[in-house]
C-alpha cells in the first residue's frame, strides 16, 4: 500500500488533523498537505511514517 493511502486510513482512524500528524511525524505541518499535492517521499522518511503511525497506534491501545 502505498504511504499516502496509508497515512490517509490513519488519519481517518485517529480522527487527527493531517497538520498533527505531520508535526508530530515529522516536525513538518505541511507534510501531508504536500503529499496531497505530488510530494515525493523518500524511503526513509516512509519508513519513519510508518514507525510513526505503528507506535501511535500501539500506544494508544495501551491505554
Amino acid at each position: 500500500m502505498l504511504i499516502n493511502r496509508q497515512i490517509e486510513i490513519f488519519l481517518r482512524e485517529q480522527q487527527m488533523p493531517p497538520t498533527t500528524f505531520g508535526r508530530l511525524a515529522a516536525r513538518d505541518p505541511r507534510l501531508v498537505l504536500d503529499i496531497r499535492m505530488g510530494r515525493e517521499i523518500r524511503p526513509a522518511m516512509t519508513l519513519r511514517l510508518q514507525q510513526f503511525m505503528l507506535h501511535y497506534r500501539a500506544a494508544g491501545s495501551a491505554a
